[in-house]
């Protein structure tokens, strides 16, 4: 069973319905036992880093959440804002803490001779290929105006050029995240999903 995390900050309907696709089970929660007794967790989002961060506080999620990972070792996936919350820290709309899981910053993307946000289809060039082996193609789905730097470039997954290069996902232990949107990437979206989650 899948814990997708419920914390107010949505696209929570369209992780489901990808992993439902999928025939993978899953369930929509914030329930501590739920979590508990779930083998993997999602942490979805969009929006602010800010509201983010208040909107797991609130439910005492940030705690529950790092010991679920860090200490219990949770399969892990953080999608667009759930990647970037594992940041040390985000500037969104002025600095504050993350989750700290990832040693890194979020910052704006700026000085680039493109639309912000980044928003739309873009390819990808692979670094880590754990899930990523049999993608179809390597078109993603973005849609953001912040993006993670980390500290330790190995932790880098995947990148995207956007007038910068941009971390298009990391990957560190029993977790990995995306600045894309899989659920929304279709084919390749779908496999990076089946793969990640094939012994969920």
């Amino acid at each position: 069973m899948v814990a997708i995390i419920d914390y107010g900050m949505g696209n929570i309907a369209s992780v489901q319905k990808a992993l439902t696709f999928l025939n993978i089970q899953s369930t929509v929660t914030s329930d501590f036992k739920e979590i508990e007794k779930s083998k993997s967790i999602i942490l979805p989002g969009v929006g602010s880093f800010l509201q983010g961060m208040k909107n797991l506080r609130a439910k005492n999620l940030d705690q529950f959440l790092t010991e679920q990972v860090l200490q219990k070792r949770k399969k892990f996936l953080g999608i667009c804002l759930g990647m970037q919350l594992l940041a040390d820290r985000g500037k969104e709309p002025h600095a504050n803490p993350g989750l700290g899981w990832i040693k890194g910053s979020v910052i704006k993307i700026e000085n680039i001779p493109f639309r912000i946000p980044h928003m739309g289809w873009n390819s990808i060039d692979v670094k880590i290929d754990s899930y990523y082996k049999e993608i179809p193609r390597r078109d993603f789905y973005f849609i953001h105006s912040f993006h993670f730097v980390p500290e330790d470039k190995h932790v880098i997954a995947a990148t995207t050029n956007y007038g910068i290069n941009i971390v298009a996902s990391i990957q560190q232990d029993n977790i990995f995240a995306t600045q894309f949107h899989p659920e929304k990437s279709q084919e390749a979206g779908l496999s990076v999903l089946k793969t990640f989650f094939r012994n969920a």
